[in-house]
């Protein structure tokens, strides 16, 4: 016999709402209390009471954040300026720079977000890189390197580059011509030296002798002069002095010249003197640079992935 007090309507829907709460998820709290560093102390889970399973909430509240946790990425400077200048608009107490010193990849990488001093770990997800683009002056001294070069090829190369022969210090005249026991050649001799041999292209190269003041000659000779030869002096060694770097200072890089003969023919090229060490001590120096500019602790070496 039923209760004619309880409206037929009421009851329907009172038993609905029941089964409804009964059947939909509800959110449990799972404390996270002692269970390792870097843990909230609680999280929120859906529970499932059909499937008896449980859901984070955690997805589903991202999707409505308007703004990001934390600054991830990697930003890439194209000047050591442009670097610092990044890294004073985003550094904190514990930023660092580290530096990978060694052709053919060297880069300076900031890590802003890096380890506390008091051991406490960070992500490690924003990062500012300068990876040293080369110029185009530096790039083709550097594949021209020992390659050995017609003459007329070798005299065009010398006076496209012109701007970037430098004459040698006095101390820099001292050591590298002790070290090779060779003449220094100026700027304006090596200039001059390309010139004459634009002159002789398609003659014969007679012979070579060094002097004893370190000279050294060679004899070209043409059919109208009877075997009777024009004498070019010859320099061992002459100093580039080019940029490496975009924006970057010069680089000084000491540079034995060089030729082969053979049958008459004579090919030239020249052999930059450790240009690499001269490259790191370079990157070493804009390390430096970077860390005396923007108050930061630097490293020889690279950070963790």
């Amino acid at each position: 016999m039923s209760d004619k007090s309880i409206p037929d309507g009421l009851a329907v829907k009172d038993i609905a709402d029941l089964g409804k709460r009964a059947s939909d998820p509800h959110v449990e709290i799972v404390k996270l209390t002692g269970l390792g560093e870097g843990l909230p102390e609680q999280v929120p889970l859906a529970f499932n009471r059909d499937s008896k399973t449980f859901t984070a909430l955690a997805g589903e509240v991202e999707k409505y954040r308007q703004m990001p946790k934390r600054r991830t990425g990697i930003a890439r400077a194209d000047t050591l300026s442009a670097f610092c200048a990044l890294i004073d608009r985003h550094k904190d107490d514990d930023s660092v720079i580290f530096g990978e010193t060694a052709w053919p990849n060297p880069k300076l990488t900031a890590v802003i977000d890096y380890h506390s001093l008091d051991h406490d770990p960070k992500w490690l997800g924003h990062r500012i890189e300068y990876a040293f683009p080369l110029t185009e002056e530096f790039k083709a001294w550097v594949e021209c390197d020992g390659k050995p070069m017609e003459q007329g090829d070798f005299a065009a190369f010398i006076e496209d580059h012109a701007a970037e022969l430098a004459s040698p210090s006095e101390m820099e005249k001292g050591e590298f011509e002790r070290l090779f026991k060779e003449r220094f050649a100026t700027p304006s001799e090596l200039i001059m030296l390309s010139r004459e041999l634009e002159v002789f292209v398609g003659a014969k190269a007679k012979r070579g002798e060094r002097l004893s003041t370190g000279e050294r000659t060679i004899e070209f000779t043409t059919e109208h002069k009877d075997g009777k030869g024009d004498k070019v002096d010859i320099p061992g060694v002459f100093m580039v002095s080019v940029p490496a770097f975009v924006d970057g200072e010069a680089l000084r890089i000491p540079a034995r010249l060089r030729y082969r003969l053979g049958g008459g023919s004579i090919h030239w090229f020249y052999q930059l003197y450790r240009w690499e060490f001269w490259l790191r001590e370079q990157v070493q120096r804009d390390l430096q640079e970077a860390g005396k500019k923007t108050s930061l602790p630097v490293f020889e070496g690279a950070p963790e992935r």
